[in-house]
């Protein structure tokens, strides 16, 4: 049984419904009902349950109780819309849980730009050689066990070929899972070194000045959707031309190739309200990971990263939010691919045109949110299909605040902004839109004095 959830305001909507039991206190649950769920199996639903049937719930802490877990079902990101319901007969519970299943198949063309994001790509010159084309396809939900195949063909400026298969978990109380993967990656571009705080490329049509292969495989200790373990191991084996090596001899530490493991260990505990758009709620996620190179001739790399963040409702449609990420990395030697830091996964939004390279760095975003717009979702009549004829919409006014440091022992004189505190103050528009997809314009002042719009694709913290 997963651990009983902590205790929630119920809506105060249509979302959970609890018929009145009179001069009752507590009552045993006598049956538990699905229904809509066509595709996906009932004991994937029953898993996420903190109670079953046989179970005595207090009758006055029933409604929090069904909220917890409509949304823990909500969260498994498999259906649009999850209600509840509860009913007496005698002194026994009927609850009857309902969803609406989404579209789980997604072939999606790939069209996209080979760099970090749009503004690195509009300061190319050779931009329009720098495109990517292929097909992305998602099956979720695949045999209806919340599994994930994701395979990617992509050609063009860069090439690779994936396939990865997920499991979040296997067996009758769904609490070991199973992931595996390969991928194989070309390019005709390299970012070789860092001047001016920005990446410098080398590109050829000739060959490929990188090829990267990996595969991966490891286990999933899952207790519920909100709460995960997992352990990876991964081999790699990557490739430099004879070019990127004499321009920057530090890229692979005076190799052209390279091969090791890594072995990962991550916990993460997500009590977020949503996953796709948190207005409250928490989330903490610790990954720790040590790479062990195969040939020997290169120290042990050891890499430790933590990320925290805090969701809280203010009140008269006001949110706030902040983040706090970080990482370490332990090794005697660091080379060139190894020691990114700032703009590349992490960021201090406003400075989208810059990288900062270093061992260790430190993020903090915070962010407070007004909600403009929350309309009734829209309906397409002319699509009979209700798992796509109805397009949801949000619109929240934020205003956000971000600072971050990047430790680095001995960077190029040229490059600026490690061991140097970067900040940004700025004013967004978060979209909130079909199939959990979230669109941000921001308009940022970066602590160089620059501004810049910057649009993007995702929830910022």
């Amino acid at each position: 049984m997963p651990h009983p959830l902590h205790p929630v305001v119920a809506p105060a909507d249509t979302l959970v419904r609890v018929v009145p039991c009179p001069g009752i206190a507590r009552a045993a649950v006598s049956t538990i009902l699905f229904g809509g769920n066509a595709v996906t199996k009932e004991r994937i639903l029953r898993a996420e349950l903190d109670f079953r049937e046989g179970d005595t719930l207090t009758i006055a802490d029933l409604p929090a109780r069904l909220e917890a877990n409509r949304r823990r079902l909500f969260n498994l990101q498999l259906f649009h819309a999850v209600v509840v319901q509860s009913s007496c007969a005698g002194n026994r519970l009927l609850i009857v849980f309902g969803v609406q299943e989404r579209w789980y198949t997604f072939p999606v063309p790939i069209l996209s730009l080979a760099d970090r994001n749009l503004r690195s790509w509009l300061d190319r010159p050779d931009r329009w050689r720098r495109v990517d084309y292929g097909v992305h396809v998602v099956r979720s939900n695949f045999r209806g066990r919340n599994e994930q195949v994701i395979a990617n063909l992509q050609l063009g400026f860069n090439r690779k070929y994936e396939l990865f298969y997920e499991a979040p978990g296997l067996g009758p109380y769904r609490r070991l899972g199973f992931g595996a993967g390969a991928s194989y990656y070309q390019s005709r571009s390299l970012d070789y070194i860092t001047r001016a705080d920005r990446l410098v490329p080398f590109r050829t049509d000739q060959g490929f000045p990188i090829q990267r292969f990996y595969a991966t495989a490891g286990l999933r200790f899952r207790h519920t959707v909100q709460f995960l373990t997992a352990f990876d191991v991964s081999y790699h084996r990557e490739q430099i031309s004879d070019t990127i090596q004499q321009y920057n001899p530090d890229y692979y530490q005076g190799r052209t190739e390279r091969e090791y493991l890594d072995l990962t260990l991550t916990s993460t505990r997500n009590q977020r309200n949503t996953f796709a758009y948190p207005l409250t709620g928490q989330y903490a996620q610790a990954r720790l990971t040590h790479r062990v190179f195969l040939a020997g001739t290169q120290p042990s790399l050891t890499t430790l990263r933590l990320c925290y963040s805090r969701y809280v409702a203010l009140g008269s449609k006001f949110y706030y939010s902040v983040g706090l990420s970080g990482q370490a990395r332990l090794t005697r030697r660091l080379a060139y691919a190894d020691a990114r830091a700032l703009g590349y996964e992490d960021l201090v939004r406003g400075y989208d045109q810059y990288v900062i390279d270093g061992r260790h760095y430190g993020l903090l975003q915070q962010g407070v949110s007004y909600r403009l717009l929350h309309p009734e979702p829209i309906r397409l009549p002319a699509i009979a299909n209700a798992k796509i004829n109805t397009i949801p919409l949000a619109l929240y006014l934020n205003i956000f605040v971000d600072a971050g440091y990047v430790f680095a022992a001995s960077p190029l004189p040229e490059n600026r902004l490690p061991n140097h505190l970067l900040r940004a103050i700025g004013l967004g528009l978060h979209l909130v839109t079909y199939y959990d997809r979230v669109f941000t314009a921001e308009y940022t002042l970066n602590g160089l004095g620059q501004t810049g719009y910057f649009f993007r694709a995702e929830f910022p913290i």
